[in-house]
């Protein structure tokens, strides 16, 4: 007797069964942008260099006063130079760099903050000095240095209509998320911080 030995059989997918796993994989790979939320990472990681960059704003404007007999810049009135003042100073909106770059307490001006998603000022006051968004507003005796937050975990942390703001306050001694609105954000601020 004579065994036949035929072709081996060609195993592999069909049409349908590679579109099935194709299907699945686009719907996984759905589900988890969904869920990492590309926009709100960014937004996290903006928000983790403005609360940084506030910090750093701050214990700058501690050094400018602690070399000038504890007083801080006031932001009302016309421009004035920072550098060996020992009286209130009047600072516009380059209170950075007429007050800290200048005097060397800070090497460069920050960037932008850039305006949060969904519009408004950053400052959203008048009585603040403003520049690139870094807020100031100060007397004589202390300061708050403020911008505002992006992130939708930061934003939840307040409730409506509070906004969520990034702030150090001489007055506390620290920086942190406050919630509020910037009208409140006048020193001595030292109490609402949320972290």
């Amino acid at each position: 007797m004579k065994i036949k030995k035929g072709l081996p059989s060609l195993a592999g997918f069909t049409l349908v069964e590679l579109l099935i796993v194709m299907a699945v994989l686009g719907v996984l790979a759905v589900v988890v942008l969904i869920a990492i939320n590309p926009v709100q990472q960014l937004a996290r990681t903006r928000d983790t260099g403005r609360s940084s960059t506030v910090a750093q704003l701050g214990h700058a404007i501690e050094a400018f006063a602690a070399a000038r007999n504890g007083i801080y810049p006031t932001d009302q009135g016309a421009a004035a130079v920072c550098t060996g003042a020992t009286s209130p100073i009047n600072t516009d909106d380059a209170w950075i760099g007429d007050c800290l770059v200048a005097t060397g307490e800070v090497q460069v001006l920050p960037s932008t903050v850039g305006r949060p998603t969904g519009g408004g000022a950053v400052c959203d006051t008048a009585a603040s000095a403003t520049e690139n968004d870094w807020c100031y507003d100060g007397n004589s005796t202390s300061a708050v240095i403020f911008t505002r937050a992006e992130a939708n975990a930061n934003i939840a942390q307040c409730t409506s209509p509070a906004l969520a703001y990034f702030v150090y306050s001489t007055a506390a001694g620290r920086g942190g998320l406050w919630c509020g609105t910037a009208a409140a954000l006048v020193p001595p601020l030292t109490t609402g911080f949320v972290q």
